[in-house]
């Protein structure tokens, strides 16, 4: 049991030291000009990928999430899957918060569009040091220009509307092996947390998630026992 605790202390030191050369802290400081809502964009957004990609990875390993770290072919995956999972969620973040000053403000679409290019341009360019490869940053740069173009900055300022990449990126990249994928009929959640949510820092998001969890399992456990054929 010691060797297993020692164990996860050593995964969760790598991992923080792994996104501590992210531009990564928790912003509280006021928002009052264009470049600390870049900042505030790009810090949240690493925030959020390190809880994402930790949870989810000891999520599905259980006790073998610490002896994994152990695996050099795994810490290059996670080095390589922490930097999509946080290119994505600056995606997710550029429009958000570039949507809700829009609302506040009535910007045109247009404008809304070079703000969050902007945006998203100068948090990649923080990090660019961790990107993988050039190859890489090209085709983060390519898939938010698409996503732009087809971006309703109204509906985007509503909920968690812009949170969709996020969540995308970690079932594709996270370094999960092929027996610890969802296999048929297996019940699985995945709470669906707004901007505004996000944005609370009175919030606990662990807990949040955990309850939702709970309650989504409870009702497919419910349904099953009573529509389920044995």
């Amino acid at each position: 049991m010691k060797r297993l605790a020692d164990n996860l202390a050593e995964a969760l030191g790598w991992l923080r030291d792994s996104f501590s050369r992210l531009s990564f802290r928790h912003d509280t400081a006021p928002i009052a000009t264009v470049e600390r809502l870049f900042e505030f964009a790009s810090t949240r957004a690493a925030l959020i990928a390190q809880k994402k990609l930790y949870g989810y990875l000891k999520e599905r390993m259980g006790t073998r999430y610490p002896k994994m770290f152990e695996d050099d072919v795994f810490v290059r995956s996670i080095n390589i899957a922490k930097m999509h999972v946080f290119a994505a969620t600056l995606s997710d973040m550029s429009v958000h918060v570039v949507a809700k000053t829009a609302a506040g403000a009535s910007m045109e679409a247009d404008a809304c569009v070079d703000m969050a290019r902007a945006c998203y341009r100068s948090g990649i360019a923080d990090n660019a040091a961790q990107a993988p490869d050039d190859a890489a940053v090209a085709g983060w740069h390519a898939d938010f220009e698409a996503r732009l173009d087809g971006t309703l900055w109204q509906n985007a300022a509503i909920g968690g509307s812009a949170f969709t990449e996020s969540p995308k990126a970690l079932i594709r990249w996270a370094p999960v092996l092929d027996e610890l994928q969802f296999p048929a009929m297996e019940l699985y959640a995945m709470p669906a947390a707004t901007g505004a949510l996000l944005d609370d820092a009175a919030v606990d998001i662990d807990a949040w998630i955990a309850e939702e969890v709970e309650i989504a399992f409870a009702t497919q456990e419910g349904a099953a026992f009573v529509d389920g054929d044995g």
